[in-house]
């Protein structure tokens, strides 16, 4: 900023324009857009079941369904697509006790190939989900 030095009579209109209110206004209204912002989060919403203690319920054949990095869907070790994959968890809903459904992607499986799997998983209905093998995303990140 500079100081007007020298001839200058006191009763005539300043030439400079004072700038403190407009920036007072701008940093209230940039605290007011920070405050404002939504949090960014992204979740696949998924029913869990909720754990009892009934031992009964427990049945020891376990269904389980992995993804390789080529998107490869595999239902107890055998290639499926998400169609075969829609039937077995119907079939598995009609057993008398359902089985626990284990899920293992490979940790460079692409996301959606894990997501279109998991809404299947979600509209099939299936009461017993676990996730398995989660040790091995360790190494990867």
């Amino acid at each position: 900023m500079s100081m007007a030095v020298g001839d200058r009579d006191d009763n005539e209109p300043m030439m400079e324009m004072n700038t403190t209110p407009l920036i007072d206004v701008m940093l209230v209204l940039l605290i007011m857009f920070i405050i404002t912002l939504p949090v960014q989060t992204h979740a696949v919403k998924i029913d869990l079941p909720v754990p009892t203690d009934a031992k009964n319920n427990v049945d020891p054949e376990k269904n389980k369904i992995t993804i390789d990095p080529a998107g490869t869907i595999a239902w107890n070790g055998s290639p499926i697509d998400l169609a075969q994959l829609a039937q077995y968890l119907d079939e598995t809903k009609a057993l008398p006790v359902e089985p626990e459904l284990q899920v293992q992607p490979d940790p460079y499986a692409r996301y959606i190939t894990v997501d279109r799997v998991m809404a299947v998983v979600k509209r099939s209905g299936v009461g017993k989900l676990g996730f398995v093998g989660n040790e091995q995303y360790a190494r990867v990140f």
